[in-house]
């Protein structure tokens, strides 16, 4: 379970940085808004520049601090060989695409998330004896920013939200006319962010040739196999994890554009449709709040 944080306090790999912790920050850049990449072309014979299309570049965030442990420079030593090893985690730093998280708390937000690695972590030992060391911390991370906690939902195979039957068939056959509204439609999904997010869905067999249903935008996932009972396979919408992964961990391609499957801020639909014999089979969406800032303008009221 994450634990709280408080003001101007940031956390990653289980060490605590910030205000009231053992390492106090003198300065911190690159939480405001990210570098764009895009090109700039001037005009043939005429005033101007054409502008490209702008993209985001990479979030670094650059944090000067020092840890600080009067009296106690093995305190701080040790300290410091956490923040190296936490930099150095091989399931992090070589492997394609795997990132840490970094937590942080700024007045006026709740917790908010970055994924990314730490690129640098250089400490100077000058002033170690009086158990005083400077850190120099650069963190490289997606240019977003998420909720600290992640939303799910499941989703039942057998109801259709626009009319059907509920298998298996049996006498007497029941119709539901979809009039079913507002909490008790099971397919809600709510993005309390300000951008759109990526969901990562989870197929729980047995069930044959899944189609999943973005109902708004109509967008669609058709995965066309059979995932037997026992058995789940992940489709993964995330820029830079865009994989759909069985349970055993092998992968397999996808003609649907998976790129395109996302949720909108607020509320939408989502539904699902397979062949199913025991009507047990499930469907998981799970999704982080995603936002443009490290604090919503919107947001007027903070535990």
């Amino acid at each position: 379970m994450n634990t709280e944080l408080k003001d101007f306090q940031l956390e990653f790999a289980g060490i605590r940085l910030g205000h009231g912790t053992s390492i106090p920050i003198a300065q911190i850049e690159g939480l405001a808004r990210p570098g764009v990449r895009g090109e700039v072309v001037e005009r043939p014979a005429a005033d101007g520049v054409w502008l490209s299309p702008d993209w985001y570049e990479a979030r670094t965030v650059r944090i000067g601090c020092g840890v600080k442990t009067p009296g106690d420079p093995a305190a701080a030593a040790r300290i410091v060989a956490q923040i190296e090893e936490a930099a150095d985690d091989p399931r992090v730093r070589t492997v394609g695409g795997a990132v840490m998280p970094l937590r942080i708390k700024w007045p006026g937000g709740p917790v908010r998330v970055m994924y990314g690695r730490l690129r640098k972590a250089e400490a100077s030992w000058e002033e170690a004896v009086f158990g005083w060391v400077p850190l120099d911390i650069e963190f490289t991370a997606d240019p977003r920013y998420y909720a600290d906690v992640e939303q799910s939902m499941e989703l039942k195979l057998g109801w259709l939200s626009g009319g059907g039957f509920t298998a298996p068939v049996q006498a007497p056959i029941h119709v539901s006319d979809g009039s079913l509204s507002g909490q008790n439609r099971p397919g809600w999904v709510t993005n309390n962010g300000n951008i759109d997010v990526y969901p990562v869905l989870t197929l729980y067999g047995p069930c044959a040739n899944p189609v999943i249903t973005h109902v708004e935008t109509g967008r669609q996932i058709d995965l066309g196999i059979t995932i037997p009972a026992g058995e789940h396979v992940t489709v993964d919408t995330r820029p830079g994890q865009r994989t759909v992964t069985r349970k055993n961990g092998g992968t397999f391609a996808t003609t649907s554009p998976l790129g395109d499957f996302r949720l909108p801020p607020g509320r939408s639909e989502i539904r699902w449709i397979a062949s199913d014999p025991t009507a047990s089979a499930r469907l998981k969406v799970a999704w982080r709040d995603a936002f443009k800032t490290l604090v919503d303008p919107k947001e007027t009221h903070v535990r």
